[in-house]
């Protein structure tokens, strides 16, 4: 029986979903481990001397494969003037390339560069090892609860490119 296999605290959390304090309990766990998730990714951010605005730009850059200093400003809800600051630094650091664009030689085209990808799958990596660490203690019966809720979020609420799906708001 899958029941039996779960912790008595996981087991009683599933019977007393509907008290508002063990509710408010899981959501003060949840900020805990929310917290240390956070903390870590700060310090990953702060050893690569990377801005989490850069980072963002970073992904948005890996999902478009070529996008200009307006596009990308308009995808981080930033000015075009800080962005193509932003942009500087990180090809500076050539993380990201400008290249002419065909038919506007006067306008820049934006790529992620091998260094960008790379540092994209250290994160990635990082950030992945950082969850599972929490998650491997886990008894298998309740490793293999998070597997499913991860599995409902990708296909409820992730589109098939990767983005959060937004619900309109009512």
């Amino acid at each position: 029986m899958f029941e039996a296999d779960l912790s008595a605290p996981v087991v009683a959390a599933g019977i007393r979903t509907q008290n508002p304090r063990q509710l408010s309990e899981r959501v003060a766990m949840g900020r805990a481990l929310w917290r240390e998730l956070v903390i870590g990714f700060a310090s990953q951010l702060g050893r690569l001397k990377l801005g989490f605005t850069q980072l963002a730009a970073l992904y948005v850059l890996a999902d478009a494969g070529t996008t200009t200093v307006t596009d990308l400003a308009d995808a981080l809800g930033r000015s075009p003037s800080a962005t193509s600051r932003l942009v500087e630094g990180l090809v500076r650091r050539r993380l990201v390339e400008r290249r002419p664009e065909a038919e506007d030689r006067r306008a820049r085209a934006l790529r992620l560069t091998q260094r960008g990808r790379a540092l994209l799958r250290v994160v990635d990596r990082s950030r992945a090892d950082q969850f599972l660490s929490a998650v491997r203690p886990l008894p298998p019966a309740e490793r293999a609860l998070i597997a499913m809720g991860v599995a409902a979020l990708a296909t409820r609420a992730i589109s098939r490119r990767g983005r959060l799906i937004r619900r309109p708001a009512e």
